[in-house]
């Protein structure tokens, strides 16, 4: 019989069924293989940001973690090649009589490599300067071969008037110039797997939406967005990219922590087809609960309803749109001197408290 320092978990004949799964012992969580007829036990905690590593999945000789995909060699404990040095606990396991248990003493103990933060994570501060205006063009087109866009003419036209009369700075990004990953649902699996910033960002550096990141959280007063109507919604690239800012949203309703202060959203709908009061309500209410605000009049929009079939006409009436231009340049005009009273403090700031969600607690620290 066992002495009094092991844990009975199960019987052989069950737990040789799974490859690998996650067994909690008391406050003990452990990841148990079985592989070439041998069980094995390390924490079922990833030094990452404690994601569950006996929900994985057992890739040759490695656990590999189902929120971030850090492996850990399913015996030693001993990360992927090149980082060994990062190293979960590991655990005896003997086999009695078709019974399995485990000794809750770790054989080898938990260490982490030092890791470089992010430099998106870096405190967020404001330089002094004029107020900048971001344009978020989301219009997808043909690479290398440029077409007339209804809705990047009235953002660029903005753009301009706020660097030429208002003399403020200025940036223009193109979602289509960008090569970025769709959102992979990090959140679905545990609302504290989707990080700031982005999980993919981090593992990533090709993933060009870093730039997006460091335009909208770090550097912008006024967030100008621009779309077409596509059946009715705002584009896909729109829709590719805020699903990616789920990660700042989501700093909001898990951490208490709010990246976007004083900043203020403003938007250009232009469409062939109609429903323009659906896609404003839908870029408002993002953006709304990523903690932006909103100038009176926050959107200028063009569409000449659903049976506007002759795409070639409705770009006419833009480009010779004299209405339209003035329009775009209101909106900004709008929207910066918003930004302005804001950023000299002349809004009152009101207490945040999880963008006005229900607050509720994790624990992050790696146990186990």
């Amino acid at each position: 019989m066992p002495d009094a320092t092991w844990t009975e978990i199960g019987s052989v004949d069950e737990l040789k069924q799974r490859p690998l799964q996650q067994i909690v012992c008391g406050q003990t969580k452990l990841a148990l293989s079985y592989k070439d007829g041998r069980f094995a036990a390390i924490s079922g905690v990833c030094n990452h940001i404690g994601g569950p590593l006996g929900e994985g999945r057992l890739e040759g000789d490695y656990v590999v973690c189902p929120w971030h995909y850090w492996k850990f060699h399913h015996r030693t404990g001993q990360g992927e090649p090149g980082y060994e040095g990062d190293q979960v606990a590991t655990y005896a396991v003997k086999v009695e009589d078709g019974r399995v248990f485990v000794d809750l003493t770790p054989v080898t103990k938990r260490q982490k490599l030092p890791k470089q933060s992010h430099p998106l994570a870096r405190p967020i501060v404001r330089a002094d300067g004029p107020v900048r205006v971001l344009g978020l063009a989301t219009t997808a087109m043909t690479a290398d071969q440029p077409r007339f866009s209804a809705s990047d003419s009235l953002l660029e036209e903005a753009l301009a008037y706020a660097h030429e009369h208002l003399q403020l700075d200025t940036q223009l990004i193109k979602l289509r110039d960008l090569s970025f990953r769709a959102c992979e649902g990090f959140y679905s699996k545990a609302a504290e797997a989707c990080t700031w910033p982005c999980s993919i960002t981090q593992m990533d550096p090709t993933d060009q939406m870093d730039r997006v990141y460091e335009a909208v959280v770090h550097w912008a007063d006024v967030i100008l967005v621009s779309t077409p109507i596509r059946w009715g919604g705002a584009s896909s690239l729109y829709y590719k990219m805020v699903e990616r800012m789920n990660c700042i949203q989501n700093q909001e309703t898990i951490a208490n922590r709010h990246l976007l202060k004083n900043k203020v959203a403003a938007f250009i709908i232009m469409g062939g087809q109609d429903n323009v009061q659906g896609v404003a309500g839908q870029l408002m209410t993002f953006f709304a609960e990523v903690g932006c605000q909103f100038p009176q009049f926050p959107f200028i929009a063009h569409s000449r309803g659903w049976s506007a079939e002759d795409m070639e006409r409705n770009n006419s009436e833009v480009q010779n749109s004299r209405e339209l231009r003035e329009g775009a340049q209101a909106l900004v005009g709008r929207a910066a001197e918003m930004a302005r009273l804001m950023v000299e403090g002349q809004l009152a700031m009101h207490p945040l408290a999880r963008g006005g969600r229900k607050a509720h607690q994790l624990d992050s620290e790696p146990t186990g």
